[in-house]
């Protein structure tokens, strides 16, 4: 057994999952619903309507995708947009769930608003903390003093701490690499690039004053539910056999493993709810990361928090093996993530199983994932075997000549 990063003293409370590409292509809402509030407890955040809302909190400005007169001069108050400027255009901009996030096109150039409300954006009835995006400002803003970090990520032009806006630059037309679960591949520069990020990433802050300011411990409570808690809950609502045809009892099986389910639970407790030394950008896969014309870069750290270094590694390396990305990208991403004295490889392991389980039985089905239910199968079995034995499966060999 690998040891475990120092756990936290602090109660454990729930909130439902609410990952911008985390619904894309599973359950209807109806499932979602009814399974999530069987289970989770929203005791710190009350849903409302949007009208309510505005009725409540005449004082924030809610950005609408399809108010153009009303951004600009929204824009112009916080000098983002000249005089002689004009708005020209607005849309939506991505497939974001969880925030309102809209591009603004003007005679000047483009750029994108992205506003956090008390509720997720595609499903209005499910409160989220509404002071998210607080906490990605913060993670822009640290980030923003380290050069090489914040040339991969999309700058801050303003923040409005009031209706909880973050301006920042357009990345542009690019998509990101969701393309991956349907065949596409990561280059070797892609990888080195990527490497090279969640590296300085992890190091550069280790030990700073700033492990006080960012412990985003309402969005780690979600994610921690999403992750370590529902996938494997008896009676989540969510069917499976809709996802894929026989998945349901895959799963069955999965959720009967005592001895997994303890483990599983042990890590989110022990590992990912606890405080650690390293800035983590805490949903490091490939939706999270765009591909444009400069090369890679990387967006939507809103579950960013100071924690094990393992767990962004391990979450990447289950998108790989998800992806079924060769064995020489695996290898090469061992080889070029460059890592402290005391990293546990058998910890990276573990929370690769956790992951590689969590998208294949939980509600964050990966858009576009063609695996076969026998692929599902296969890879259900190696995320228990990643969780209960990392020494005795093959990547533990291959990570030791790392």
């Amino acid at each position: 057994m690998t040891a475990p990063c120092p756990a936290i003293d602090e109660p454990q409370s729930q909130f439902p999952p609410t990952k911008r590409s985390a619904h894309r292509g599973d359950p209807d809402i109806a499932s979602l619903d009814i399974g999530l509030r069987r289970l989770v407890s929203c005791a710190h955040s009350t849903s409302m309507t949007p009208d309510q809302f505005q009725a409540q909190h005449p004082e924030v400005f809610l950005l609408d995708a399809d108010d153009s007169h009303g951004i600009a001069p929204y824009l112009r108050a916080r000098q983002l947009l000249a005089a002689g400027a004009q708005v020209t255009r607005t849309a939506r901009a991505g497939d974001g769930n969880m925030n309102s996030t809209v591009r603004v096109s003007t005679t000047e150039g483009s750029l994108i608003l992205k506003q956090s409300r008390p509720w997720v954006e595609k499903y209005p009835q499910i409160p989220a903390p509404w002071d998210r995006i607080d906490r990605e400002a913060e993670f822009y803003q640290l980030v923003a003093t380290k050069p090489a970090l914040a040339g991969m990520m999309p700058a801050i032009r303003h923040f409005d701490t009031t209706s909880r806006i973050l301006a920042m630059d357009d990345l542009g037309t690019g998509g990101d690499c969701a393309d991956v679960y349907r065949g596409g591949r990561f280059s070797t520069a892609e990888i080195s690039a990527l490497a090279s990020f969640l590296s300085d990433l992890h190091a550069v802050f280790a030990g700073n004053t700033a492990t006080q300011r960012l412990r985003n411990r309402e969005m780690r409570q979600l994610n921690h539910a999403h992750i370590f808690a529902i996938p494997l809950a008896t009676d989540n609502g969510l069917n499976l056999d809709s996802v894929s045809s026989g998945l349901a009892e895959a799963a069955r099986i999965v959720k009967s493993d005592g001895a997994f389910c303890r483990e599983v639970e042990r890590l989110g407790s022990d590992c990912y709810l606890a405080d650690g030394p390293c800035l983590l950008h805490g949903d490091f896969f490939p939706g999270s990361i765009y591909r444009v014309a400069g090369g890679m870069k990387v967006i939507d750290p809103e579950f960013g928090f100071f924690g094990c270094a393992e767990f962004d590694v391990g979450v990447f390396l289950a998108h790989l093996l998800l992806a079924r990305q060769s064995e020489s990208i695996v290898n090469q991403w061992w080889i070029e993530y460059r890592h402290s004295a005391d990293f546990d490889r058998c910890l990276v392991l573990q929370l690769a199983g956790v992951e590689i389980m969590r998208r294949l039985i939980g509600y964050a089905q990966l858009p576009g994932l063609t695996a076969s239910l026998e692929e599902k199968r296969s890879l259900l079995e190696a995320s228990r075997q990643l969780v209960l034995e990392p020494q005795t499966h093959p990547l533990h060999s291959l990570i030791l000549k790392s």
